[in-house]
């Protein structure tokens, strides 16, 4: 499967005093970078798609004010209704922080459905 890369760089409101972005900044990060790659991936009729099921979130270096790097996002495992996904903070080479996250497809009754063929082939 081919991995969605979306650059990105930290800006001021990202950061704290030190100048170190906010763990819970990334988490935003990694949703922005989804909605990029998946834009095409729209729910069917009545469906309400994705929805995030489990998230972690491990760091390995800070980023910092000012920095430019890239998420790179990849299906690692396919299920009928659900997705586990790879999101890779990439600096220089460097991983900085990993996000790995499940999202389930749900229909309107809130329950997991199998994830449309058309919906599947634009997150891919």
């Amino acid at each position: 499967m081919t991995a969605h890369i979306f650059p990105f760089s930290i800006a001021y409101a990202d950061t704290d005093a030190g100048g170190i972005a906010y763990h819970g900044r990334y988490i935003e990060i990694a949703e922005r970078a989804r909605m990029h790659w998946l834009r095409g991936a729209r729910p069917a009729p009545g469906d309400l798609g994705f929805v995030v099921r489990e998230i972690r979130a491990r760091y390995m270096r800070p980023l910092l004010l000012g920095d430019e790097f890239a998420v790179v996002s990849e299906i690692i495992k396919r299920g009928a209704a659900s997705l586990d996904i790879e999101q890779k903070f990439v600096k220089d080479g460097d991983v900085c922080a990993i996000i790995d996250l499940t999202v389930a497809y749900i229909g309107a009754d809130m329950r997991p459905k199998r994830i449309p063929d058309n919906v599947l082939g634009a997150a891919q």
